[in-house]
């Protein structure tokens, strides 16, 4: 189920444009910068991830809200756009700190994160109730500025890989 891990429950048309709306909003109110996911080779939008909490003053910014459609998964478009929105954060907004969260349960999103080169910071106990009644444990990565170069050569690298596979 690809909204198992998230607060926000995606089942119908009608949550899919009250999930953009947010986005949207949050945009309009300064503290969310939204993206679409599109495969390039046929136009089509595939997924969505965001830059959110915007904390420009305090130079840090959340990466989240990301999710990509099934047979989309496992290949190369997560890790190209994190690494797009990292480079955007780093160079573009002057960030010096970029944040992830995820579910302490979300196993494979905790690896995905991983992947990335982020460090595991902190994990928010019962921080947040689902619509299920379950509560959240958020667990916390970052990648700090002084980080970029190499998280950036690390995900070159994989990209790289991925394209001659």
């Amino acid at each position: 189920m690809l909204w198992r891990w998230t607060p926000t429950q995606i089942h119908t048309l009608e949550d899919l444009d009250a999930y953009v709306r947010t986005a949207q909003r949050e945009q309009a109110e300064g503290t969310a910068i939204p993206f679409a996911i599109v495969e390039r080779a046929t136009g089509q939008a595939i997924g969505s991830t965001r830059l959110g909490h915007l904390a420009l003053a305090h130079r840090r910014v959340e990466i989240g809200w990301t999710w990509l459609g099934r047979d989309d998964q496992r290949r190369a478009f997560n890790t190209q756009s994190k690494r797009l929105l990292l480079r955007y954060a780093f160079e573009h907004l002057g960030c010096i700190r970029v944040e992830l969260r995820v579910d302490r349960l979300n196993g494979p999103s905790r690896a995905a994160i991983e992947r990335l080169g982020a460090v595991e910071e902190a994990t928010l106990r019962q921080h947040m109730m689902l619509p299920s009644g379950r509560r959240v444990d958020w667990v916390y990565y970052s990648i700090l500025r002084d980080e970029w170069v190499d998280v950036e050569a690390r995900l070159k690298a994989r990209l790289a890989r991925h394209a001659r596979g």
